[in-house]
């Protein structure tokens, strides 16, 4: 806010900063006005058009399939075993950031997610670093999920004509080859999809969520018949440091149930829905990931997971004996992932375009196409980005780095949420927080755990991230702020 008490030289001279810049740091967006803006762009407004089904598949499209067919070969071999208890870790961090979210986004049923949940609460700087950790999330994980879907190609391709995609083609550098085209293909054929608009991604989407959820179920059916309870007699080889680093890894794999609360300005009853479709995606897919895992663990011994992209089609193959059904996974898992590039990459733009209307990312983002309610310019910037980051980093750095993005700005949204509690009490609320401020703590507490988890690495890509997204911030956003602009005009219209 500005500050009233300052002399009246001080708001038209070039002399210092008063003592209430650090204030301005702080100014908060008040919810009245974040709400009325919804669904406003440059030249159009986005459309109303998805219900609780689409929010909820949007929200299981972006999580299931991520952590079960890509990550899963990551995981195991950090956490042996136990890489079970890992889900059921990162399923019960991700449950109490769930619950958070789940209030604020029925509270203030917006496009921006956690960023905009800190603009109304923690105020402008802490919002601008929550929506700098969200691009990380979003952007990085489109990236990562589509180096997976291109292993799946590679076994669909190796099992139907015998072929595959040579590995200068289909792998980054650092894996030994030049370009991993698959990845680029499918992230520019997710763009496709959103280039049509909200409601049509939506269908596409659904169709794609109940492909995978069959092909899972299929792969418990046919897995449970290699189960060797011999593979679980040393569970927990790596301790409990390898559970926890293994589930820091496979936090990534929860970060979906949060694509809806971008949808909060695209749906039909926003603050009835967007709470719902959160905490059901949530359930359904931590209880699928954790029977698929067990499932995979006991069919193949855990030492063997190591730099399995594609571990699922494998399991299924080499239980059988046959190929068929390891392509028919194959196949499926191929339809499977893209559903999340999709809704991912749909989550990554709405972000954008949030901050864009606020002014502190170039407006070309807020740009709304008047005929498909779509932000065009937004989505094709976004796409040739997570398609050029997919085709040249590997898997493992791009999901740890995902992670740590996540982990953080769900951290936020914690404290959000016990914030608004505070300063807010009497807002209609649709979902509150059970226990709280207990549960928002733990769930704070667990992502500041997990964080700690990950390796020195991931944390040296997330300070020199932070560092470039402050100098972004002061050299871009703090001075375009259309927050800032109407508050530096109120004392005139007054």
């Amino acid at each position: 806010m500005l500050d009233q008490g300052a002399p009246p030289h001080d708001r038209t001279t070039n002399a210092p900063p008063s003592p209430g810049a650090a204030a301005r740091l702080m100014r908060r967006k008040p919810v009245e006005l974040l709400v009325a803006e919804g669904g406003q762009g440059e030249g159009g407004t986005l459309r109303r058009s998805l219900g609780l089904w689409q929010l909820t598949m949007i929200s299981i499209g972006a999580t299931l399939g991520t952590g079960i067919f890509v990550v899963l070969g990551e995981a195991v071999p950090k956490a042996g075993p136990a890489v079970t208890l890992s889900f059921v870790i990162a399923g019960l961090t991700a449950l109490f950031s769930a619950l958070s979210y789940a209030e604020l986004a029925g509270t203030i049923p917006v496009a921006g997610s956690s960023y905009s949940y800190a603009y109304a609460t923690l105020g402008e700087l802490i919002a601008w670093i929550c929506g700098w950790c969200l691009i990380l999330e979003y952007g990085v994980s489109v990236a990562a999920v589509a180096v997976g879907w291109g292993e799946y190609l590679n076994e669909l391709l190796d099992g139907t004509i015998g072929v595959t995609i040579p590995d200068a083609l289909s792998a980054p550098p650092g894996d030994g080859g030049i370009f991993n085209l698959p990845a680029l293909i499918v992230v520019l054929l997710a763009m496709a999809f959103l280039l049509g608009g909200a409601r049509e991604s939506a269908r596409a989407n659904t169709i794609m969520v109940c492909v995978k959820i069959a092909a899972l179920v299929l792969f418990c059916a046919i897995g449970i018949q290699g189960f060797r309870t011999g593979n679980y007699a040393h569970f927990m080889p790596l301790g409990m440091a390898g559970v926890s680093a293994a589930g820091a890894t496979l936090f990534f794999s929860y970060i979906g149930f949060d694509a809806a609360s971008t949808a909060g300005e695209e749906a039909k009853n926003a603050q009835r829905d967007l709470p719902r479709a959160i905490m059901l995606s949530l359930v359904i897919v931590t209880a699928l990931y954790v029977l698929v895992a067990a499932v995979a663990v006991g069919a193949k011994p855990w030492r063997q997971f190591t730099d399995s992209e594609a571990a699922l089609a494998q399991i299924m193959r080499e239980v059988t004996g046959q190929t068929f059904w390891g392509t028919l996974l194959a196949a499926c898992a191929v339809i499977a992932i893209a559903s999340v590039v999709l809704t991912v990459l749909y989550g990554q733009t709405r972000i954008l375009f949030a901050m864009s209307r606020d002014g502190l990312v170039p407006k070309v983002f807020a740009r709304v196409h008047p005929k498909t309610g779509a932000p065009r310019a937004n989505t094709v910037i976004v796409s040739l980005f997570c398609g050029v980051l997919a085709a040249a980093i590997p898997l493992g750095q791009l999901a740890d780095a995902t992670s740590i993005g996540t982990l953080f700005a769900f951290a936020l949204v914690n404290v959000a949420v016990v914030v608004l509690r505070r300063t807010r009490p009497a807002m209609n609320r649709t979902f509150r927080v059970p226990l709280s401020p207990v549960l928002p703590a733990l769930g704070f507490a667990f992502c500041v755990w997990m964080m700690g988890s990950l390796s020195a690495v991931t944390w040296v890509v997330f300070g020199v991230w932070m560092a470039v997204g402050l100098v972004v911030y002061f050299g871009y956003g703090h001075r375009r702020s259309r927050l800032a602009t109407r508050e530096a005009l109120a004392p005139e219209e007054k």
